[in-house]
């Protein structure tokens, strides 16, 4: 086979540095584009970003080049080194170390864009940690409250 071809879709799910609320509503749709630009630029689609005051998700498409941790590497520098040169009010955000990542197949890209789509709604009701949480224990993924939180 002469090409590579692949089909490689994650929800990326990371939140600010300890939590704190600077994604709010007033700001959240311009950091969302510039996000999904930062992904156009560097090769990746960005299919679907939101999130709610204290945490993005990603809806990402990669290609067979860059992976996973490169991926968030690039959405978290340059998007924290835009806010930070765009927003006089935001010179103290940072985002957290930490990311999970949970594969998507081509049946679940519409779902997942509707539960992008439905962060505010959903966070009514349950935390982040809670969200954070249930992604883990659903995708089977171990891991060691101690160190979940950073």
């Amino acid at each position: 086979m002469a090409n590579t071809y692949t089909s490689l879709n994650y929800h990326i799910v990371f939140s600010t540095k300890n939590r704190e609320p600077w994604l709010v509503a007033t700001k959240e749709a311009r950091i969302w584009e510039y996000l999904g630009g930062i992904a156009r630029t560097n090769g990746m689609k960005a299919l679907k970003v939101g999130g709610y005051d204290d945490h993005i998700h990603v809806l990402l498409a990669l290609p067979a080049t860059i992976s996973v941790s490169k991926a968030v590497q690039l959405l978290k520098g340059a998007s924290s080194r835009w806010i930070h040169e765009s927003d006089n009010d935001m010179m103290a955000f940072a985002w957290q170390d930490g990311y999970g990542a949970f594969t998507v197949g081509l049946t679940q890209i519409a779902d997942t864009v509707r539960y992008i789509e439905g962060q505010r709604e959903h966070h009514r009701t349950k935390s982040f940690q809670e969200e954070y949480v249930h992604f883990l224990k659903k995708h089977d993924v171990e891991y060691d409250e101690r160190y979940v939180w950073g």
